[in-house]
């Protein structure tokens, strides 16, 4: 069963960085789809970023430019790393994986194995 835990999150200014962490049990990253998502009180769960087994990667148009997502099969981890943050970033960040799938990675309904969340508040 796989099973994702996330870690990174804080509190930065406007313009500042910060890297999220998602590792994952139960299986090798590099045979999963983990995808990075976003939830703001009282708005829908929203895609961010994902990394496909195959690396595909995926983005948010909000976010393009300024976040990266990458995995370290070694240590079975994928990372968000998130550039010139701003306000509009501020939310719960969820951590989720699933076994290769040809659905969209910013699909969330397709996965089953979240985290528990990482809170990124970004002050301006």
């Amino acid at each position: 069963q796989v099973q994702v835990v996330e870690s990174g999150g804080g509190s930065v200014q406007a313009g500042g960085s910060l890297r999220l962490s998602c590792t994952a049990s139960g299986l090798n990253v590099g045979r999963l789809d983990v995808g990075w998502f976003r939830q703001v009180p009282g708005k829908e769960r929203q895609g961010v970023s994902c990394i496909g087994a195959t690396r595909v990667t995926n983005y948010a148009d909000s976010v393009m430019g300024r976040f990266t997502i990458d995995r370290d099969s070694a240590k079975n981890t994928v990372y968000l790393q998130m550039n010139s943050l701003q306000p509009e970033d501020t939310g719960l960040y969820y951590c989720a994986a699933r076994p290769w799938d040809s659905a969209h990675c910013l699909d969330s309904t397709t996965y089953r194995a979240w985290g528990q969340g990482t809170q990124v508040t970004v002050s301006s």
